[in-house]
């Protein structure tokens, strides 16, 4: 199965710009009807300010929908949907809240601030990578705890769990791609010191930094 990214949580920021507020919201749905359902909560949450301006992406049926909810065209739901699209995020849906403050700020002001509305507010929710995932239990001597931690991560897996003890072992994932080479790779490094076995594998959204992905 293909391999695709979504919010790990739910993302809320704030910021001031001119006197402007921009509250943004956003969050992981899996459908349009929950998708409205949240820009709908947002809207009555937030129901005395100026603009309550949207956009989501559901990767089912290829759905974009975006709007500016009375900004000038362009200016508010396309540049907060492409934060999204950039980042290949799909399953999302973000709002973004303006009370005005009394200064215009522009098209390009309002371009920008509605951009890192939506950009912190990705940042605040973190991205998870949907993908199949291989497990593995790998105890080593605390030497080469750096080294496998690591070897973990230029691979793109993440490290789930570290149990210390009289040895370390570190229970780690990495996507089903890298999998298939890491024990050899990890015995190599280490001339034969740490065996990494495999434990399971799953297909499963698992966090995932900025760095690790692909």
């Amino acid at each position: 199965m293909e391999e695709y990214y979504i919010p790990t949580g739910r993302g809320e920021t704030e910021f001031t710009e001119k006197r402007s507020r921009f509250l943004g919201h956003l969050a992981h749905v899996t459908d349009e009807e929950q998708a409205r359902a949240f820009i709908q909560q947002m809207k009555k949450q937030y129901h005395d300010a100026r603009h309550n301006c949207w956009c989501y992406v559901i990767r089912e049926g290829g759905v974009v929908r975006y709007s500016d909810d009375g900004e000038p065209q362009g200016t508010a739901g396309q540049p907060m949907l492409g934060v999204l699209q950039k980042e290949g995020i799909t399953d999302a849906v973000c709002v973004v809240t303006r009370y005005f403050g009394g200064v215009l700020l522009g098209a390009g002001g309002l371009l920008r601030a509605y951009t890192r509305s939506a950009k912190d507010a990705l940042d605040a929710a973190g991205i998870s990578a949907v993908r199949r995932w291989v497990a593995f239990s790998i105890p080593c001597g605390y030497r080469w705890l750096s080294r496998v931690q690591l070897e973990v991560e230029s691979r793109q897996g993440v490290v789930l769990d570290t149990e210390y003890g009289a040895e370390v072992t570190v229970k780690a994932l990495l996507p089903e791609g890298q999998a298939g080479a890491f024990p050899a790779q990890l015995r190599d490094l280490t001339a034969g010191s740490v065996q990494a076995r495999i434990t399971g594998e799953a297909f499963r959204a698992v966090p995932v930094g900025r760095g690790e992905k692909r």
